[in-house]
């Protein structure tokens, strides 16, 4: 843990870090700052509320910038040239017809939570909506069913990929935070994941699809729908899939092995998280991209698409790391680490609390978990806990900062949109699912915490 450059006094630091935080909601809900620039606002103002000297306020703006990226910009970055050649070959889609087939109609929806789950651990939510929806829209009009029925397994398999199971941005940016080895991470997360898909997207779209009967969307002419026969092979994508989880996990897993020791070396090397997805990413442009008539121009126009939602992510994540700074070098972890001792509360649940406050105010699930990540981290007893139960905190903190969507985040309005719903239908189908994610990362979490 690292010690703080400048000592607080404690009451007015916890003044200013209440009114910074106040000041950062005010900023983004009523005066529709961005939230990078209110996020840098709300440091410097907690920064120079707590008394810290320009100077050290400044090296800490600085270093807590480099120490948030450091860990996860070239996962976030290789992750979107994966995720976007996955989307623009075809790959994700191919990857929902052929479960669909296999599956049959009847339960197509366990497929399409299934395809949501693989794609959104590797594919921006905004980007994993808009490729897999036009085929539960395909279905629905089919089936004559509500498209709710279909939709919500995609949407709660992108989400629940997105929060719970790594590389995705999610995932890896709360457990970088934390120091969770992301093979760890992976063995906790995959369960987690798959038990909220499960009761959020299988369970609750079957519920909320009999009750509510959505019509398909007045737009649904405009969605192309890709030819079947263009697309890759499901064998080739899946595998392509999962090579970075499997070397993660082979790297995780020889530490533990000393039959593996000859090895060792080279699974270390190939399971260094941002290797593998290089190696994934080179898969990827081959077997998704040569292989499918990309010539190399159009995958560079591929790739150099990818990337450009990275640079909005990254830039939000540093503001909230910074703050995450801003707050350990003035001294909070030495403040509320021992109070929230005293209070009895499991630092399980307080991680969810803190994430799910954020997010039901601010509705940006990445700010929620930077700094719910960040404030945790800065508690001296974290230091103490085995990999395993850090890895818990990370689905407490990723399922809080999923909950409690509604008007205030973006998610929200998408899915209100491309549904054509009212608000009304938004709150019991899409708020209802985040909220079941959240709080199955929390049940699943104490249960591993509690044997960890």
């Amino acid at each position: 843990m690292t010690e703080p450059v400048f000592a607080a006094e404690p009451i007015r630091l916890l003044i200013a870090a209440v009114a910074g935080i106040l000041l950062l909601l005010l900023l983004i809900i009523k005066f529709k700052i961005h939230p990078v620039l209110s996020l840098l606002i709300a440091a410097l103002f907690i920064g120079l509320g707590a008394g810290m000297p320009v100077s050290a306020l400044v090296s800490t703006v600085e270093k807590g910038a480099g120490e948030t990226l450091q860990g996860i910009v070239l996962l976030i970055g290789l992750g979107s040239l994966f995720g976007g050649i996955l989307e623009v070959s075809g790959g994700a889609q191919c990857v929902a017809q052929t479960l669909v087939n296999k599956f049959g109609e009847k339960k197509a929806g366990i497929a399409l939570g299934i395809t949501g789950l693989v794609v959104g651990t590797t594919v921006f939510f905004e980007a994993g909506v808009v490729i897999l929806i036009p085929l539960a829209f395909g279905l629905a009009k089919k089936t004559k069913k509500s498209t709710l029925y279909y939709v919500i397994p995609i949407l709660a398999g992108l989400a629940t990929g997105f929060a719970f199971i790594p590389p995705s941005a999610g995932s890896v940016l709360v457990a970088n935070m934390l120091g969770v080895d992301l093979g760890v991470m992976i063995a906790v997360g995959v369960p987690v994941g798959i038990l909220s898909l499960i009761f959020a997207g299988i369970l609750w779209s079957k519920f909320i699809g009999n009750k509510i009967y959505a019509k398909l969307p007045s737009t649904l002419s405009e969605i192309q729908k890709g030819q079947e026969s263009n697309l890759p092979k499901f064998s080739t994508v899946l595998i392509i899939i999962l090579v970075p989880l499997v070397l993660i996990l082979c790297n995780t897993i020889s530490e533990y092995l000393p039959a593996l020791n000859i090895i060792r070396p080279l699974l270390e090397f190939l399971g260094t998280p941002f290797v593998a997805l290089i190696i994934a990413v080179l898969l990827a442009m081959y077997f998704l991209g040569k292989k499918q008539g990309y010539n190399g121009e159009e995958l560079k126009k591929i790739l150099d698409s990818s990337l450009r939602p990275t640079g909005q992510i990254l830039l939000v994540i540093t503001g909230g790391g910074i703050i995450r700074w801003v707050l350990q070098d003035c001294g909070m972890g030495d403040i509320i680490g021992p109070a929230l001792e005293k209070s009895g509360l499991p630092l399980i649940l307080v991680a969810f609390l803190i994430a799910a406050l954020i997010r039901a105010s601010v509705g940006a699930a990445v700010v929620a978990m930077t700094m719910a990540a960040g404030i945790m981290a800065s508690m001296p007893a974290v230091a103490a806990l085995s990999p395993v139960y850090l890895a818990a905190m990370v689905c407490a903190i990723t399922g809080g900062a999923t909950a409690f969507s509604h008007v205030n985040d973006s998610g929200f309005w998408l899915v209100n949109s491309l549904l054509e719903i009212d608000e009304k239908t938004t709150l019991k189908s899409w708020t209802m699912m985040e909220t079941i994610i959240g709080f199955t990362g929390l049940a699943c979490a104490v249960i591993i915490s509690l044997f960890a």
